[in-house]
C-alpha cells in the first residue's frame, strides 16, 4: 500500500548509525526535469508510492530524518512525457527546506556515476520496484532496493577499470559460491572449517584465496574470487588490513557481505553502521557462529 505525506519539517533527529543499511534509494521524478543543484517539489508529492514502514522510518512523528535521507543515493529523472532531458542522474540529497506549499530540495549529482538514458532507466523499473505509471507523475518515493547493485548487475554506468588488478571475472558469477576473507593463520582454521560446513549444508561451495592458484599475483586471485562469489564473508578479527581492503572491494562490487569478528572493537569505524556478528574462537563460540550465519546465508541465497 502506498502512502502520501502532506507536511514536512526539517527538524533533525538524533543520529543513529545502526539504522542505516544503505540498501535503499530515493526516486525523484519531475515533469520538467531537475536543475543542476536544487529544485522544488510540492509537499503533497513527498513519499508517494512509498511503503508505510519506510515513511515512518524516514519521517517519524512527522519530522523528516535528514541524517538518514542524506546517506542514501537518489535518482533524479524527468517524467516520461515531460519537458526535461532524456537522462536520469544519480546523486545525494543534501538539504530540504520548506517553502510554503513546496519544499526546496538541494542535492549534488555523483560525478562518478554517468547519466543514464531514460530508456535504460525504464528498463530497470521492475528491478527497482518502480511501477510503470510512476515515471509519469512528479513525486518523491523511497524504494527498498540496492540501487548500485541493480546498476552493476545490468552493466549500466561507467565500467570499472582498476589499474592493479582486473575485474574480468565479473562476467562469470557463481550463485552457489561463498568466499571467505580472513587472516591466513592457524587460529582461524576452525572458523573457516565451520563456515565450509554451513555452506555444505546449504549445497553451496566455500573458498578462500589460498584454495586457488590461477594467477601470478595473489591479489588477482583474491579479486577474481570476490567477483565470482554470491556472498563474501569478511572476518575482521585482529583488524587485519588485508581483510579491510577486500571488504572494500566486495562492497564496491555490490556483493552481499557478511561481517564477522571476535570483538566489536575489531570492526572499523567506517563499517560500524553495518550489521555484523561477533563470536568466540572456541568450540561453543564457533557453533553459535554457525547457528547465526546459517539462516542469514540461506536468506541471501533465496533473495
Amino acid at each position: 500500500m502506498s502512502s502520501r505525506s502532506n507536511s514536512i519539517s526539517t527538524d533533525l533527529l538524533p543520529f543513529n548509525q545502526n539504522i542505516f543499511d544503505f540498501h535503499m534509494f530515493h526516486l525523484l521524478v519531475s515533469a520538467r526535469g531537475w536543475r543542476p543543484t536544487g529544485d522544488s517539489l510540492g509537499h503533497d508529492r513527498i513519499f508517494e508510492y512509498t511503503e508505510d514502514a519506510l515513511v515512518t522510518r524516514f519521517k517519524p512523528d512527522g519530522r523528516l530524518n535528514m541524517e538518514e535521507v542524506r546517506v542514501h543515493p537518489a535518482v533524479f529523472v524527468a517524467e516520461t512525457n515531460g519537458s526535461g532531458d532524456d537522462l536520469a542522474r544519480v546523486g545525494y540529497i543534501q538539504r530540504v527546506t520548506p517553502l510554503g506549499r513546496e519544499v526546496r530540495i538541494e542535492y549534488a549529482f555523483d560525478s562518478n556515476v554517468p547519466p543514464i538514458t531514460h530508456d535504460e532507466f525504464r528498463s530497470l523499473a521492475a528491478d527497482l520496484q518502480i511501477s510503470s505509471f510512476e515515471l509519469n507523475r512528479t513525486h518523491w518515493a523511497i524504494k527498498d532496493v540496492d540501487l548500485f547493485k541493480v546498476l552493476h548487475a545490468k552493466r549500466i554506468g561507467r565500467p570499472l577499470s582498476p589499474t592493479v588488478f582486473s575485474f574480468a571475472d565479473l562476467t562469470r558469477p557463481q550463485d552457489d559460491l561463498i568466499s571467505v576473507m580472513m587472516p591466513f593463520a592457524p587460529q582461524f582454521t576452525q572458523v573457516y572449517e565451520a563456515l565450509k560446513a554451513v555452506a555444505s549444508e546449504l549445497d553451496l561451495k566455500c573458498l578462500r584465496a589460498d584454495d586457488i592458484w590461477e594467477n601470478a599475483a595473489v591479489i588477482q586471485d583474491v579479486v577474481s574470487l570476490i567477483c565470482r562469489s554470491r556472498i563474501v564473508v569478511c572476518d575482521c578479527s585482529d583488524r587485519n588490513p588485508n581483510v579491510f581492503y577486500e571488504a572494500g572491494i566486495a562492497h564496491s562490487l555490490g556483493k552481499d557481505v557478511i561481517l564477522i569478528a571476535q570483538s566489536k572493537g575489531d570492526i572499523p569505524f567506517d563499517l560500524q553502521h553495518l550489521r555484523y556478528v561477533t563470536y568466540k574462537n572456541n568450540g561453543e563460540g564457533v557453533q553459535q557462529l554457525q547457528a547465526e550465519l546459517r539462516p542469514k546465508i540461506n536468506q541471501l541465497i533465496g533473495s
